[in-house]
């Protein structure tokens, strides 16, 4: 047909016509897998890699695995491949997975609320010792990670844990990770509400279930009615926070899509209030948004925190309402401001039944099996069979008798765990770091260590609450951003123009009071050998420009770029 005035389509050139794949969202009919880790996803769920790890790769070892299990469906059972020894931070980026994976793993060992008893801690210490050649670290989810695992020594591992109660399932994954929680729920004075029911309800019902076994990525939850606001509620996927209903009594405030990495975001208030016996339903219903809504097209954008920030929370809660839960959530008030800068339960504290409990700071979550027996061993040495975990990478002994404070506080105290910590004892935090790390640039945990001793040593009158957060690469695991001094792993140059380990400064992050990210002065980099004279530099600054009872994260968002420097 010729091309007319009427009809100029006639004579231009066909445009080929291409479907819009979207952002991967199963709700909008986009099921095909548009990336590697969709695919290996649909090809098998991970949680059936367990059959494999029992019968095949335990008995004919470390290469005897297939890829997409190896550095995928074996997360969902808590296992990641370690990093080669001696591979440096400069490398990280370059090289191919199978160059930076050694033959060992680190596993994750799962622990809902942080709630362990003696007997259990006192089994992952002999894990540790038997297998895992010592190591231990409390990390900021309440769980506990070994290193060196052998993939044939995994069965074993898994019959011991499970004996007593423990498990690996979905520790790590895209998958519901474990549900944090207040540590002393139950126990202390001053609680709002007790939150453990559910956390236990939601492991019952959906942990290890293949409803929820394939998410776009990670879901971290956490629940905690205490008015320390204990659990960083700010910065996960969901959270239930502990709130007094002028009308319906005690329940939980609902918050959604936290995170951080590298696109951080504070989580939003649905301004719903659910009770207790309602949470575990809540909870299925917003994870299943997830699943359905959740972005699978790019990783990168595939938390949840994407949609929320995307929908906004007014959405979020009607469609949460009208598709998941099919009714109308209650109104409800805003948490109040925690009652102390600390929330992480560390000193000796009263409990609801007269007893006490006592929290201690391990160095920067830096524990080993022994030590860990040897905490079992004291706690029930001091008449208690129950311990705590928190997300400050510290510890808690429960149920201790007035008589006995004294005694355990004392023999904690030799085995350099403190419950009398200094400032930066106490508010140091580290990573793993490119000790056991594959994403790590640089060391973490042994500088963090270090760190705490200079400070302690020029700095002996420094008594402000203060943190300082370690990480070894962007991904945020320790929390930089909303640290008073985060300090990002990459390479920096020297005075002398070398390339060496260092850190980006991210200054006067915070959560609970007045939550924000940290400020990033242009061009801040310090070396990590410089790190100690940096950070006493500044905190003499703070102390000598602060206004009376002023804040660090305050003083800096403040602070002209020459006294941050």
């Amino acid at each position: 047909m010729a091309a007319t005035p009427q009809n100029p389509a006639a004579s231009a050139p066909r445009r080929k016509v291409s479907r819009h794949r979207g952002e991967g969202q199963w709700a909008m009919g986009h099921h095909t897998p548009l990336n590697g880790n969709e695919q290996f996803k649909k090809d098998d769920d991970g949680l059936n890699v367990r059959t494999r790890i029992e019968t095949i790769y335990s008995k004919r070892g470390f290469d005897s695995i297939d890829p997409n299990d190896l550095r995928g469906r074996m997360r969902w059972w808590g296992l990641y491949t370690q990093r080669k020894p001696g591979i440096d931070g400069g490398k990280t980026a370059i090289l191919e997975p199978e160059e930076l994976d050694d033959k060992y793993f680190m596993l994750r060992v799962r622990i809902d609320g942080g709630r362990l008893t003696t007997q259990q801690l006192r089994v992952i210490g002999e894990i540790s010792q038997e297998f895992a050649r010592g190591s231990a670290d409390v990390t900021d989810r309440q769980n506990i990670q070994l290193h060196w695992i052998r993939i044939e020594d995994v069965p074993e591992i898994w019959n011991r844990l499970e004996a007593v109660g423990l498990s690996t399932t979905e520790a790590c994954g895209d998958c519901p990770r474990v549900v944090i929680g207040s540590p002393v729920a139950g126990i202390a004075e001053d609680e709002i509400i007790d939150g453990s029911w559910a956390i236990d309800e939601i492991n019952k019902r959906y942990i290890g279930s293949k409803e929820f076994s394939n998410l776009p990525r990670k879901f971290k939850s956490a629940i905690s009615g205490s008015p320390l606001l204990d659990v960083v509620h700010e910065i996960n996927d969901i959270a239930f926070v502990g709130v007094e209903h002028p009308e319906h009594g005690p329940g939980f405030d609902l918050w959604v899509g936290g995170g951080l990495s590298t696109n951080p975001k504070i989580g939003v208030r649905l301004g719903a209030w659910v009770p207790l016996a309602e949470v575990p339903d809540v909870w299925a219903g917003v994870i299943g948004i997830f699943r359905d809504y959740g972005y699978r097209r790019l990783r990168t954008r595939a938390r949840l925190k994407f949609l929320v920030a995307d929908w906004g929370p007014e959405k979020f809660r009607r469609i949460l309402e009208d598709e998941y839960l099919k009714r109308a959530l209650v109104d409800g008030p805003a948490p109040a401001e925690p009652l102390s800068r600390w929330r992480d339960h560390v000193g000796v504290h009263r409990q609801q039944d007269g007893n006490f409990y006592v929290g201690f700071a391990p160095r920067v979550g830096r524990v080993d099996g022994a030590t860990l027996a040897k905490i079992a061993d004291l706690a029930e040495a001091h008449g208690s069979g129950r311990v705590r975990t928190t997300v400050e990478q510290k510890m808690i002994v429960l149920d201790v008798t007035e008589d006995q404070v004294e005694s355990l506080v004392e023999a904690l105290e030799a085995l350099d765990l403190t419950a009398r910590p200094s400032t930066f004892r106490r508010g140091t935090m580290a990573c793993t770091g490119i000790e056991y790390c594959k994403l790590a640039i640089v060391e973490t945990k042994q500088r963090g260590s270090t760190l705490i001793d200079e400070l302690e040593r020029r700095l002996p009158e420094f008594d402000e609450p203060l943190t300082i957060n370690l990480n070894g690469c962007p991904n945020a695991c320790a929390r930089i951003q909303v640290a008073d001094i985060g300090l990002k792993g990459q390479l920096v140059l020297n005075e002398a123009g070398e390339q060496v380990e260092g850190y980006q400064v991210h200054l006067g992050g915070a959560l609970g009071l007045e939550a924000g990210f940290g400020r990033k002065v242009r061009g801040l980099k310090v070396t990590s050998e410089e790190l100690p004279d940096y950070v006493e530099r500044v905190l003499r600054r703070f102390q000598a420009e602060r206004e009376d009872g002023e804040r660090f994260a305050a003083w800096a968002s403040r602070a002209s770029e020459e006294a941050l420097s």
